[in-house]
């Protein structure tokens, strides 16, 4: 005691003797205040990790920190209500002293702590790459688990740095890099693996570009080189990686990519795949792969399996025997062939295999090729509509490697002649779908990460073009002009997309062009008297460059314009177009205003101005007079600025919504209305709508449920705006399927009763910051004599409701006409008033949950609840027998979890695969009595206290450990 009053001033000395309760008093607000920041640092981010985003380590230390200081205080306070209050010179004062220093250097900590802050949690975490998640495309055979294993070890191998796989179109190169991708990051031998597929037509930015998007990289050069050096400094940030670059015909230059390799990056490994074993010299490979064909045996067992037939010596089975051997082993004709004579009769296979002894491809180099092509084109002549055949061969149409737009096929079909007049737009897409649907049966088409887009294969693609290249057809699929002019004379499609040209020449003589499909170098001027002598082209596709519209002035046959990225002028030049029915002006950022003669276009069917950033005036009644127009796509960054006849701020020079009442036939809407006040009063939707995207309010941030070009469902989006009901409940009756809504903060009730019938059409509902919402779906009682038997939401299958502070409950009313029978995702956060989730009823209708989140709830008691006046009874088999996620964070009430009790009381879930549980107060809910000690786990979180360690001893059985901060994973 003597040695601290040496050395401490004397006015903070007398103030640890006399102001002792001024020093609790800061203590515990200087805590407070700091559980204040921790708290709220936390939410932001649990809202990151639900986001996917990576949480930054300075936060998680500072949230560390905070939870070791605050719980170390306990002490503290522990003696703060022991201490007496004595200021007499007697122990307690001596231990009043020593607490005094104790708490003020504690507060000084919280504030220090406090006072960092943080404007950035987390950063986006890149993006899963799909191409390497666990695909049934790899079918193993003796020479791929032997290429595979020498590459493998080539990884491991220090001494090499660049591996070559090579082996001819369609043996499964690509299948089978996109396997030792994923299991290089299965076994964690690289933190980054990236994948760009080359092609012959080398395209060095769209390489960039890809491997930019994987590593989360804007790159905002224009030039090649500072392009170049974006990337290269980013790669060189990556201590070891792994780069595969597929279908590689020439020699690259990895610097002109930015791929820092050799010298310049000792930790990067390549891997490329090449048709020609010379191009693995040209690289340099220190490694080169051979990967083979299937042996005869696999060969039948792919060809088998494909073809529907069993393993048997029938008659039937040794013409199909036949038919495989003609196959020479390649795996892509194996599949093509086998899928193509599925379900034929026997004197078909009899004739497909006659005719593949006899076919002849002179003009190929490799007999193995004349095979593949010999089998694909048999593939294709056994398509079995005209309508399948031309959508196949319109693929071979786009560039090398390209993912192909559903609606774009859709709008070129049209063109050429798939729609008839008279027939809806949407009928000739159905047929689009359904040859699609044939093609990726027969696998001629791929599919790829969404529904809208398809690829082909580089030598399915090679055979499409020679058949279309026949006489039969007439298509030219091009890199450059060709030198001869006559060469054109035949021609009836002419495609040059992917190459970006330079250059073209000032008219071509034509005569029988129909389609015309251009890339072209930004700034490139169409030559005027370009198009004159293809006066029977019908479909024009131009990206890029800058056309006037009068050079069109004599394409009076023309029914499909589309104009991507191009800087138009002379637009009033359309009126003479009059046979146009699609009419496409996507990203064409020159455009600020449409003219008047479009409203001239009397057979007008769609009409698509996405993109248009700076287009701001459509003319009155323009709209209006398009009698025939179906699909009308204005929504995405585009126009908005609608006129209210009479309260209008332009003097009436903008169009109106009422226009759209004129459109008898309009079944396709994208739109965006700013704000309520541009609806007209007495406006109604078209009854013939079909499909929509409709935004009303700011949607500054493009949802990712509305980022989709084309409307494929029927979606509505509220965002900082007041509901305008007579509008939602006309849309919702509509058929809504998808509805979002932020920001509205005059509703109480988003789903009234009177809409009730509609409820069964709803597929996704997201809801955030509603500050008024206090009902999500009101139910009522069902009309009399209804028939409803479980249909009320028995189509939504995710449910995700945000920052609801009013929200009491999700579904009010009786819910034995409610089905959940197809929600797979629900997701609950920051419902403050929020005190169930289920009723009894529901819980046993929840066939497909897989993923169930709740945070932050702070009423929340019961996750099932037994209604008043119900006798539901929880049933004994599982009621979420899917459920693979389970993550539920700061709900300190929580008593029951109560999701699928037995009769023992036992919670059991049959597949959870990820548990996930934050405490902060409250550990009732854990235990035997809500969770089965076997639970099929590969990842548990526990965070809390040690309290739950009891609980947690009865998971060791499942090989479980966990740490001192109780983060478990499988061993």
């Amino acid at each position: 005691m003597l040695a601290e009053l040496m050395v401490e001033p004397v006015g903070r000395l007398f103030r640890y003797m006399f102001c002792f309760n001024n020093f609790v008093e800061e203590f515990k607000e200087r805590k407070e205040n700091l559980a204040l920041a921790r708290d709220g640092l936390q939410k932001e981010v649990e809202a990151a990790e639900r986001n996917a985003e990576e949480i930054k380590k300075d936060v998680k230390k500072w949230l560390e920190d905070a939870n070791n200081e605050i719980e170390g205080a306990k002490p503290l306070e522990n003696e703060i209500g022991k201490n007496g209050k004595c200021f007499t010179w007697c122990p307690n004062c001596m231990r009043q002293f020593k607490l005094s220093k104790a708490l003020a250097k504690k507060s000084e900590t919280f504030t220090k702590l406090g006072e960092r802050k943080f404007t950035k949690v987390a950063d986006e975490r890149p993006p899963q790459h799909i191409e390497f998640l666990t695909s049934k495309e790899f079918t193993p055979s003796k020479s791929s688990e032997e290429a595979l294993e020498q590459i493998m070890e080539a990884l491991k191998d220090d001494n090499v740095n660049m591996i070559g796989l090579y082996g001819m179109g369609g043996v499964g190169k690509t299948t089978l890099v996109k396997e030792v991708g994923r299991r290089a990051k299965e076994l964690q031998l690289f933190p980054e693996v990236l994948m760009a597929t080359v092609s012959q037509n080398q395209n060095v930015t769209d390489i960039q570009d890809r491997m930019a998007d994987k590593l989360c990289l804007d790159i905002k050069e224009k030039s090649k080189e500072g392009r170049a050096d974006r990337l290269w400094q980013r790669l060189k940030q990556v201590e070891k990686m792994l780069i595969i670059l597929d279908d590689v015909w020439k020699h690259i230059d990895l610097k002109e990519i930015g791929i820092p390799f050799g010298d310049d990056h000792r930790g990067c490994k390549i891997l490329l795949t090449t048709r020609r074993r010379d191009i693995c010299s040209y690289m340099v490979c220190q490694k080169n792969v051979f990967l083979g064909l299937f042996s005869e045996k696999e060969a039948w067992d792919l060809f088998r399996i494909n073809a529907g037939l069993d393993d048997g010596d029938s008659t039937l089975n040794r013409v199909a025997r036949d038919v495989a051997r003609e196959c020479h082993g390649l795996p892509i004709a194996l599949v093509t062939m086998g899928r193509a004579l599925r379900d034929e009769s026997a004197v078909k296979w009899k004739r497909v295999s006659k005719q593949l002894k006899n076919s002849q491809f002179p003009d190929m180099e490799q007999i193995e090729e004349k095979n593949a092509y010999a089998c694909l084109k048999l593939s294709y002549d056994y398509l079995k509509s005209k309508e399948t055949k031309l959508c196949f061969l319109l693929c071979c149409l786009f560039p090398e490697d390209y993912n192909i737009p559903v609606e774009d096929l859709t709008r070129y079909a049209v063109g050429y002649g798939l729609h008839q007049d008279g027939e809806p737009i949407e009928d000739a897409r159905e047929q689009v779908h359904v040859a699609i649907q044939d093609l990726k049966a027969c696998c001629l088409l791929l599919g790829t990460e969404t529904e809208e887009h398809v690829r082909v294969h580089d030598l399915v693609r090679d055979v499409a073009i020679q058949i279309a290249s026949s006489k039969e057809y007439g298509f030219m699929v091009l890199e450059k002009w060709p030198m001869s002019i006559e060469s054109f004379e035949a021609c009836t499609t002419i495609s040059l997309m992917g190459n970006k040209l330079t250059e073209l020449p000032e008219g071509l003589e034509c005569p029988q062009l129909k389609v015309l499909m251009l890339e072209l170098d930004y700034g490139l001027y169409v030559p005027q008297r370009f198009f004159e002598g293809m006066k029977e082209i019908e479909v024009l596709s131009l990206e890029g460059g800058c056309l006037s519209l009068q050079s069109l002035e004599l394409s009076t046959k023309l029914q499909s314009l589309v104009l991507i990225r191009c800087q138009c002028k002379d637009l009033i030049w359309l009126r003479k177009l009059q046979r146009l029915k699609i009419l496409v002006f996507k990203w064409c950022l020159s455009i600020e205003e449409l003219p008047d003669e479009i409203g001239e276009l009397k057979e007008l069917r769609l009409l698509d101005v996405t993109g248009c950033q700076r287009l701001r005036r459509i003319p009155v009644n323009l709209i209006g007079r398009l009698k025939k127009l179906e699909e009308l796509l204005i929504g995405h960054r585009s126009f908005d600025g609608w006129d209210v006849v009479g309260c209008d701020s332009t003097g009436g020079m903008n169009a109106s919504l009422t226009e759209l009442n004129s459109l008898s036939q309009l079944a396709v809407l994208s739109l965006r209305i700013p704000k309520v006040e541009c609806i007209p009063r007495d406006f109604v939707f078209p009854d013939s709508l079909r499909k929509y995207d409709i935004i009303l309010g700011n949607a500054n941030e493009y949802s990712r449920m509305f980022r989709d070009p084309y409307p494929t469902s029927t979606r509505l989006k509220l965002d900082g705006t007041s509901l305008n009901a007579k509008t939602f409940e006309q849309l919702f009756l509509h058929k809504l399927e998808f509805v979002k809504v932020r920001y509205c903060g005059d509703v109480f009730t988003l789903f009234p009763a009177k809409l009730r019938q509609g409820l069964k059409n709803l597929k996704e509902v997201v809801i955030d910051s509603c500050k008024s919402l206090e009902e999500v779906f009101e139910l009522g009682e069902a009309d009399e004599g209804s028939s409803e038997e479980k249909e009320l939401l028995s189509s939504l299958t995710k449910l995700e409701l945000r920052r609801l502070p009013e929200v009491k409950c999700i579904w009010k009313g009786p819910t034995r006409h409610v089905s959940l029978q197809s929600l797979n995702f629900l997701r609950l956060n920051s419902l403050d008033k929020l005190t169930f989730i289920f009723t009894a009823s529901l819980a046993q209708s929840l066939p497909q949950l897989q993923t169930l989140e709740i945070g932050d709830c702070d009423e929340l008691k019961y996750i099932i609840r037994e209604e008043d006046g119900e006798r539901e009874m929880i049933p004994e088999s599982p009621c979420f027998p899917e459920l693979k996620t389970l993550d539920i964070s700061y709900c300190d009430k929580l008593e029951y979890v109560s999701l699928s009790h037995n009769r023992d009381g036992i919670i059991k879930f049959p597949r959870l695969r990820e548990l996930s549980l934050v405490l902060r107060s409250n550990y009732s809910f854990l235990g035997p009595r809500n969770f089965d000690a076997q639970l099929p786990l590969q990842e548990l979180t526990i965070e809390g206290h040690e309290e739950v360690g009891n609980w947690l001893a009865q998971l060791q059985v499942r090989n479980l450990y966990f740490s001192t901060n109780l983060n478990c994973q499988l061993r």
